[in-house]
């Protein structure tokens, strides 16, 4: 949440010329209303729902690069979705760097309302754990949004060398 998975998730496709998709925006689409209305109106079993059956559609998709919000990994059935569909990177972003990113978050974010500071931190921590769950991890504390797309890109790309079918 608040790692930057939109911005370096759209650089990533840009430069591989593959199709974007922010889950979030594809659910707030169907309900035409934003995330925040939707927690608000049909509480966030509905929105999990929603959420869970669009990630399982478009990760079955080829060539897609795929953006999760926060919360959508704590699922375990996404998670395996994820893990089994896709190729999972991990954006790590450290406590320290992140708290200064919550007033620009805390308005868009559901979860994060009405939380104290170690509230936050108590889910930032927990969710970590969640998040050990991927295929690779990129620290972002000190890269730009270019820094760590390219690197995504370049993994990719040696992987593909790996992997490469003869």
């Amino acid at each position: 949440m608040g790692v930057g998975k939109t911005t370096i998730g759209q650089k990533v496709a840009k430069k591989l010329y593959r199709d974007f998709i922010d889950i979030d925006q594809e659910i707030e689409k169907e309900f035409n209303m934003p995330t925040t209305e939707i927690f608000k109106r049909f509480g966030e079993k509905t929105f999990r729902e929603k959420e869970k059956e669009v990630i399982e559609r478009f990760s079955q998709q080829k060539l897609k690069i795929l953006s999760l919000g926060g919360g959508a990994f704590l699922q375990e059935d996404i998670r395996d979705i994820c893990l089994s569909n896709c190729i999972v990177f991990y954006l790590d972003l450290s406590w320290d760097y992140w708290k200064e990113r919550i007033s620009l978050l805390i308005d868009s974010r559901p979860v994060l309302q009405s939380k104290s500071l170690e509230e936050i931190e108590d889910l930032f921590k927990t969710r970590q754990e969640v998040y050990s769950y991927h295929h690779s991890k990129v620290n972002t504390n000190n890269l730009d949004v270019d820094e760590v797309a390219d690197f995504i890109v370049d993994s990719l790309k040696v992987a593909w060398e790996i992997h490469e079918p003869l």
